[in-house]
């Protein structure tokens, strides 16, 4: 794979790009094309190339746009909210997409038998689709429909304004019924694929690239400037920066580490606070992790600010609540570092100076800055608790079946980016039986804080949140938040226009174009 790259640099470097042409090192290889199937920033960007929903994220907002739909409206009350869909939008093979086919879409995500992750987002918020999700009523109950071939509507489960902004996520994808019911999984492979956004699958070599070249069927294809773009398949941060400052690549968000002072002093840097954490996920389930005392240790046994100054050293913000603040929203306050008090609590759960302490291990996926992270919070834990723990790195496809499908794990790092700009895209993460909860965290309160919520509106709806964030972090340390993000991209903004930095990293490829 390392030659390969390299080999791949080199010729890049030869031959140049096109204006036209968009590189991006893309990190992982993607797990799925399916939009309802996928989970991760990386499939994110294919799915923005390849898909378009009845909205799209602003390029510079990441509040809803028109996409699919030409046009929205509430209800006085928020509780119903009506899509109007362009007429003349087909997908790749020319077939029309109707309010139907967003209905039959949005039914297949949520199908009890497809297990898809993030099905719980959309069915949280619309009424009746939870109990359509959890197999206790069929899909009569999901409150969606067609009123006309254009026109779909959606009940709500209570008043919910940001709904819109909730429909730029994969989690409500549009996808091609007709293809699906005549490929079945197969649909997704070249030759057989069937898509809707500005771009058409052209390649899919696994490990190494996907390219996808401009869709001329796609409704607003005459204000689409770029003829290709190309996902490079690579997570060694080392080998991506090297195919960016080469001119192989246009864009990369990864930096290495050990190199951030130099890329510090780039024009083509950009930070910018992002709406984010990394964090520690917790197996609540096993022993000795399933005791709060144990939990609340860990994390007063982390210099977080040491953590950011000397081995991140990006500007991430050490973070003792999970959500970040924003206007409204106050986060949990969490636990600082407290080295004297984490250990008396680790003596309270039987385990003085660490005796008697198991042997747990972190997981995490393939990348050098995990991997420092992993080993600063281990040496840390080691110095002030006395305890060790071994740490497990899988490959991207790997680590997200180890903790989100068997959940076997005792510890796995993980990061959260919204999937729009609301503290639930946090909080709904962790109701007990979530597809986001990988920890298996359940606690009745918690739930029933976050029930209330959706049923609710204005600053009650803040406060309730916020005190959901109290139970989830200073009662259980259910999760163990590391710091809060800030973005770190490398593209020269002089060559390329219609890319912004935005609170959620998220860059429709419709909008990007070369710079006059």
């Amino acid at each position: 794979m390392r030659k390969l790259l390299f080999a791949m640099i080199a010729l890049l470097a030869v031959v140049g790009l096109s204006a036209q042409d968009f590189t991006i090192v893309n990190g992982a290889e993607p797990a799925s094309l399916d939009p309802h199937a996928v989970e991760g920033v990386p499939e994110h960007r294919i799915y923005m190339a390849l898909f378009e929903g009845l909205t799209v994220s602003d390029p510079r907002t990441n509040r809803a746009i028109p996409g699919i739909a030409e046009s929205w409206s509430f209800s006085k009350d928020y509780k119903t909210i009506t899509f109007k869909l362009r007429k003349g939008a087909v997908w790749s093979d020319g077939v029309e997409i109707t309010a139907d086919t967003v209905v039959k879409s949005w039914l297949r995500k949520m199908d009890p038998k497809n297990a898809f992750q993030y099905a719980d987002l959309p069915a949280m918020y619309i009424a009746g689709a939870m109990d359509y999700l959890e197999g206790k009523a069929g899909p009569e109950s999901v409150k969606i429909r067609a009123v006309d071939k254009y026109t779909f509507e959606v009940q709500l489960v209570g008043p919910c304004p940001f709904f819109a902004d909730m429909t730029t996520h994969y989690a409500f994808a549009i996808v091609p019924i007709h293809a699906i019911e005549k490929y079945g999984q197969d649909w997704v492979k070249p030759g057989k694929i069937v898509s809707n956004g500005p771009f058409v699958l052209s390649e899919w070599k696994p490990q190494e690239k996907i390219v996808v070249v401009k869709n001329n069927k796609y409704w607003d294809a005459k204000n689409v400037a770029l003829k290709k773009v190309t996902f490079i398949a690579n997570d060694d941060i080392n080998v991506g920066y090297n195919l960016y400052k080469t001119g192989a690549a246009d864009w990369t968000e990864t930096v290495p580490l050990e190199l951030m002072d130099e890329v510090k002093l780039r024009k083509d840097f950009h930070v910018a606070p992002e709406y984010g954490t990394y964090y520690y996920i917790f197996n609540v389930t096993r022993k000795p992790l399933d005791d709060a005392r144990v939990r609340k240790a860990l994390a007063m046994a982390i210099n977080k600010n040491d953590l950011v100054n000397k081995v991140t050293r990006g500007g991430q913000i050490p973070a003792n609540g999970f959500v970040p603040p924003s206007a409204g929203y106050t986060p949990a306050k969490g636990y600082g570092y407290d080295p004297e008090t984490a250990r008396k609590l680790l003596a309270e759960a039987g385990y003085p100076d660490g005796k008697g302490f198991p042997t747990l291990q972190i997981l995490y996926n393939t990348s050098a800055s995990h991997k420092r992270i992993a080993e600063f919070i281990q040496a840390q834990w080691k110095d002030n608790l006395g305890i060790n723990v071994g740490l497990l790195n899988q490959e991207w496809g790997t680590y997200l079946d180890t903790r989100s499908q068997s959940h076997n794990f005792d510890m796995a790092r993980a990061g959260w980016i919204g999937d729009y700009l609301d503290p639930s895209t946090f909080l709904d993460m962790w109701v007990t039986g979530g597809t986001q909860n990988d920890g298996l965290y359940s606690n009745p309160k918690y739930d029933e804080f976050m029930a209330k919520s959706r049923v609710t509106s204005g600053s009650e709806r803040y406060q309730i949140m916020m005190d959901a964030e109290k139970v989830l972090i200073d009662q259980d340390m259910a999760v163990l938040p590391i710091y809060y993000y800030v973005t770190q991209n490398l593209i020269d903004l002089n060559k390329w226009d219609g890319w912004y930095p935005n609170p959620l990293n998220t860059h429709p490829w419709k909008f990007v174009r070369p710079k006059k």
